[in-house]
């Protein structure tokens, strides 16, 4: 019983693995487009994840997992499934291990394939020590093919579902009227795709069980056929008994993504896309929501199907070691206390450590918007239903998948929009899941030499040792109640009657429009001082206008450091941008600043000129800020390329404007020079002041040319 015991805490430890490192499969991209926030994604997560490993999962499960060992039942012995038992405990624990050590570097790895690992290295031992051959090196040949074949085919379905998004609507002269009517369209793919998925992949258990108790009587009607050996090969004809995909299974997909993309259409009749919520609107706002339900389906299907990988080996272990007769059958029945502790464990797996692989899909891979996000959870859903069908069959990763689609609509904005470093390590810990896992269980089954005590001692020495060296690397660890806390502006609320949030570009914009009202009072300042008034108000305005602006400039640089960032530039232009503007302020400040020194110039016209400059710089000041406005507009609206070509056309107005400001500058300058040789010092003074104006008009110049390389990718 102790053995049973302990076993039964390895299971749990599995199972919280899974929901710690898997759960990035179904909401990294919502963390990282900021359809939802971190907290809400393990909310949601954490729901959907129960309710698929609780309701959906299978009832029996096969005791030899994926196929990797075959076992001759007939001639099975108690001591041969001792051995079975206890080698499915090792692997439990080398694979659990190895997901530790991935989710603690924030790498993606495949749940499925460390547990196959764990069994290929103790089937390896068992041979040895049976003289006979377990291991199914067919099915380990498929799962090796699957490293390439799952990531490239996910990426391909992602990368075209965006390039369709981006030619029918993003590219559309009006991509806000296109989407309302298009979206819907495009939904009932979508919903049909995840109609089958749900029948064949997260709910094969329901229609398995549902046909075993008599509901359905012909199971192929609803489930895809699995042709037997020496049986008739599948068929594409929907209406026959071996049809892929059966006539009804095609139906209800359909009758999904009708009801579905109906209901879309009547949502987006009664809402203003272009009202901001959330910090989107538009196009984006549209597709967050499809990229929600695409994520919680993806979360629900995995809990469903993975949630196996931690009980399906302790079914096998609970069948050998509680029962009299300790012998392995070809089937286990799974007890409900065992699927609420696999399913309890995933969920707080989600909850505690599942933010670390949401940061790594959502934001270090490659920028997500909603759109973005929307096509990787298709691809990724889509290519692992085609995957999981009896015609191919390849037990394939949800993670490999999905890192595949977003490197996939990564490749959509140019090679460089995707940080190959980032996939390189991820791809590094793929290759090794399998041979880490298989090592680990080897050798724990080895140490352990199926005896009863040793495994006793063998397994707490082995959580101690996980333990040890997670407290070892504890520096510069974050804590789940740091990394989920809310207490930011940036938070987004599903709420959609919420507050609205800050992203970076509003703020972005908000220091914009600080840095015109820092203008302003300048060119108040520059009006009086040229009218021979007292304009010491309005320099003080103007230098109290700029501390505001640097204020919000502060804001928003403590903004990068937060974990909801979503920016449509990368981090060090974003920040070169910030600059460029905040030096618009400096200098408005500056040059009020110069008039406080002593009375302008004279000369009549000079002044006159001075203000025909100083109102050149604030029209120039002015189309900066409605760039500004048009930029923050681009990056929560959608990439369209109505929003790229406005922003262009204001930012060549921007430069033809600094070009005015110009020649007003050239033609003052050499007036001054030229008439005022009686009073140099005010002439120079004067010319200064232009000068400065001048440097305004050119920083408007510079942080607009700064916005270029978001409108080239």
């Amino acid at each position: 019983m102790v053995v049973i015991g302990l076993a039964l805490i390895v299971c749990a430890y599995m199972a919280w693995n899974i929901g710690a490192n898997d759960v990035a499969n179904a909401m990294g991209t919502s963390v990282g487009s900021r359809a939802l926030t971190l907290k809400q994604a393990v909310i949601i997560a954490a729901i959907f994840e129960f309710c698929g490993a609780f309701f959906a999962g299978d009832a029996v499960t096969d005791t030899v997992r994926k196929g990797i060992l075959e076992v001759d039942f007939s001639t099975v012995t108690p001591e041969i499934s001792q051995d079975i038992a206890f080698g499915f405990i090792a692997a439990m624990m080398a694979a659990a291990t190895w997901l530790t050590i991935a989710t603690r570097f924030g790498l993606p790895v495949s749940t499925t394939h460390s547990i196959i690992g764990g069994i290929i290295g103790v089937g390896l031992v068992l041979e040895v020590d049976h003289n006979t051959s377990y291991i199914n090196w067919g099915v380990v040949q498929k799962v090796v093919m699957s490293w390439v074949a799952s990531p490239l085919m996910g990426g391909l379905v992602a990368f075209f579902s965006y390039w369709i998004i981006k030619k029918t609507i993003l590219d559309a002269e009006n991509p806000e009227q296109r989407s309302l009517w298009l979206a819907p369209i495009l939904a009932f793919p979508t919903f049909f795709v995840l109609g089958l998925a749900l029948q064949f992949k997260a709910l094969k258990g329901f229609f398995s069980k549902a046909q075993s108790n008599g509901w359905i009587e012909d199971k192929g009607e609803w489930l895809p056929y699995k042709p037997a050996d020496g049986g008739p090969v599948g068929s594409w004809n929907p209406f026959v008994d071996t049809a892929w995909f059966p006539a009804n299974s095609l139906l209800l997909a359909a009758i999904i993504g009708a009801i579905a993309s109906f209901g879309l259409y009547l949502i987006l009749r009664r809402i203003d896309i272009n009202e901001e919520s959330r910090g989107f609107k538009g196009v984006e706002r549209i597709f967050v929501w499809l990229q929600i339900i695409t994520a919680a389906y993806v979360a629900f299907a995995h809990g469903a199907n993975d949630r196996s990988n931690a009980i399906g080996p302790m079914a096998a272990v609970w069948q050998v070691l509680s029962n009299d007769t300790g012998m392995l059958m070809e089937k286990a029945p799974i007890p409900l206390w065992l699927v609420l502790l696999g399913s309890a464990g995933i969920a707080i797996g989600v909850m505690t450590w599942g933010w670390r692989v949401m940061e790594t899909i959502g934001k270090k891979i490659t920028e997500i918007t909603p759109t973005r996000g929307f096509a990787a959870e298709f691809g990724a859903a889509t290519t692992i239903m085609i995957f999981s069908m009896p015609f191919l069959a390849v037990p394939v990763s949800t993670t490999h998948t999905l890192v595949g689609a977003v490197v996939g609509v990564g490749l959509a904005g140019g090679a460089k929009a995707v940080d190959f470093r980032v996939f390189g390590k991820i791809a590094a810990s793929w290759v090794a899941s399998v041979p880490v896992a298989a090592f680990g269980a080897a050798t724990i089954y080895v140490l352990s030499g199926g005896d009863n005590l040793k495994m006793i001692i063998l397994l707490p020495i082995a959580f101690m040792t996980v333990g040890y060296v997670m407290w070892k690397t504890r520096d510069g660890e974050i804590y789940v109640e740091d990394a989920l806390s809310e207490a930011s502006s940036g938070e987004v609320s599903i709420d959609v009657n919420a507050p609205k949030a800050q992203t970076p570009f509003e703020l972005f914009h908000e220091h914009a429009e600080a840095v015109e009202v820092t203008v302003g009072h300048m060119l108040n300042a520059v009006n009086k001082s040229a009218d021979g008034k007292d304009a010491s108000k309005e320099i003080q305005a103007t230098i109290d206008a700029e501390l505001d602006a640097d204020n919000i400039k502060s804001e928003l640089r403590a903004r990068m450091a937060e974990t909801d960032i979503r920016l449509i530039v990368s981090m060090d232009d974003f920040l070169h941008m910030l600059t460029r503007q905040d030096r618009i302020a400096d200098y408005a400040q500056n040059v009020a600043e110069q008039l406080s020194f002593r009375e302008l110039y004279t000369d009549k016209k000079a002044r006159k000129m001075l203000k025909e400059m100083a109102e050149a710089v604030s029209e120039t000041v002015s189309v900066y800020e409605d760039t500004v406005l048009a930029m923050r507009d681009l990056s929560i609206s959608g990439e369209t390329k109505v929003a790229k070509e406005k922003v262009a056309k204001l930012i060549k107005e921007v430069n033809l404007k600094e070009h005015a400001a110009d020649e007003i500058e050239a033609k003052a300058a050499a007036h001054v020079f030229s008439t005022g040789d009686d009073d140099a010092l005010a002439a120079m003074h004067m010319y200064r002041v232009l000068q400065r104006m001048d440097d305004v008009a050119n920083a408007c110049e510079k942080a607009a040319n700064a916005f270029l390389p978001s409108l080239s990718r």
